[in-house]
């Protein structure tokens, strides 16, 4: 019962909290102008609206053409695909697949969880991805040899060149 309510409880009232929803049905997609082509898809990020806090979720509309973002595999999440509309290719270690409407995905942590989605059709695909969200997390993007280290604080996230790598000691004074 909620104190002060008159009436039947609100349909969005469940376990002693007021539960927010959002429909994706139709979205206001957001896009990034400094996108380089290939990577210029639209999404709407819609987790922390629903107060997630360990998940985090996306739409994504790829035109023709588009991927959502390099080939890439984290380590410290978990990633799911959900294929809403379309048909977009699955890059994965295995292959390319076409995926179908409806079909789902789990990439897993690691190498084995590799992947990229893109449009090679003439229609517009939707898909949504939900992941784990952890800090610190790493994604390795295999085919530019890079690895991005998300720590939760923006000021100290980065991505590097594997190459660029130092030793443990570097730029560390000598002990006293």
């Amino acid at each position: 019962m909620i104190l002060g309510w008159v009436g039947p409880l609100p349909v969005r009232y469940l376990y002693g909290r007021v539960v927010e929803r959002i429909n994706i049905r139709d979205p206001a997609f957001g896009y990034d102008d400094t996108d380089p082509e290939g990577f210029r898809g639209g999404s709407f990020r819609f987790g922390r609206l629903l107060g997630a806090q360990q998940l985090g979720t996306t739409v994504y509309e790829l035109p023709p053409g588009q991927s959502i973002c390099p080939y890439h595999y984290e380590y410290g999440e978990e990633e799911w695909l959900l294929v809403l509309s379309g048909r977009p290719s699955l890059r994965h270690p295995g292959g390319v697949d076409e995926l179908d409407p409806w079909d789902v995905v789990c990439f897993p942590p690691g190498p084995a969880g590799a992947h990229a989605v893109k449009n090679d059709t003439e229609e517009a695909v939707r898909v949504l991805m939900y992941s784990t969200v952890t800090h610190p997390a790493a994604t390795v993007y295999p085919d530019s040899d890079k690895i991005a280290i998300w720590t939760g604080n923006d000021d100290d996230n980065v991505i590097v060149h594997r190459a660029s790598g130092v030793d443990y000691w570097s730029g560390e004074p000598a002990a006293s």
